[in-house]
């Protein structure tokens, strides 16, 4: 039985799909990655962040991209968080953790009819909407000729499905202790609810 979804949304660049740690990617797609090397998609549902990999060529990768790798400040945090609450309050969705990171964002979500996919693109484009009416979109100095300004996340996203209480709950405190692990705050967002069985 799944009792909720662990979805991981990363910034424009923070994982590659050639990314030397690995990723779930069985394509590289865009032409300037491609010198870095194949896909390198993994089959374990496990952190492998902190596994040894190639640093330089990773960096060597991340320089190679259209736009610089999106770094959200503190500001554009809240703005992040801002339109997260607005999605929740057009779907209902409960969030029983949320860690809003520089370079990418956890969140730990109950049960949903929706499909994750869909609740992440939901997410996705209430943050990015928040970030444009503010006058704060990490990429709005690259717009197309057009006036198109790219996404500031990445094209997918990493969704873990929940299917036991005590895993619920690791997420939950995996989630809430990322920040600090990244020697940032401990985040308290107003969005989030506590889990309850």
């Amino acid at each position: 039985m799944i009792l909720g979804f662990h979805i991981i949304v990363s910034a424009y660049g923070f994982w590659l799909p050639n990314d030397p740690r690995g990723s779930w990617s069985e394509v590289v797609r865009e032409f300037p990655l491609r010198q870095y090397g194949a896909a390198t998609k993994v089959s374990v549902n496990r952190n492998v962040a902190a596994a040894k990999h190639d640093y330089q060529l990773r960096m060597a990768a991340k320089r190679s991209l259209r736009y610089p790798p999106v770094q959200f400040t503190g500001k554009q945090a809240v703005l992040i968080a801002q339109g997260f609450a607005t999605a929740v309050r057009e779907s209902g969705y409960r969030v029983h953790a949320l860690a809003i990171l520089p370079d990418h964002t956890h969140l730990v979500l109950g049960w949903q009819t929706k499909p994750a996919e869909q609740i992440a693109q939901h997410l996705k484009s209430k943050a990015t909407r928040e970030l444009t009416a503010a006058d704060e979109h990490p990429l709005q100095d690259h717009r197309s000729p057009g006036g198109r300004v790219p996404s500031p996340w990445g094209r997918k996203q990493w969704i873990p499905f929940i299917s036991s209480e005590s895993h619920l709950r690791r997420a939950i405190r995996y989630v809430e202790q990322n920040p600090v692990k990244a020697g940032l705050r401990r985040q308290r967002w107003n969005l989030v609810v506590p889990y309850e069985p």
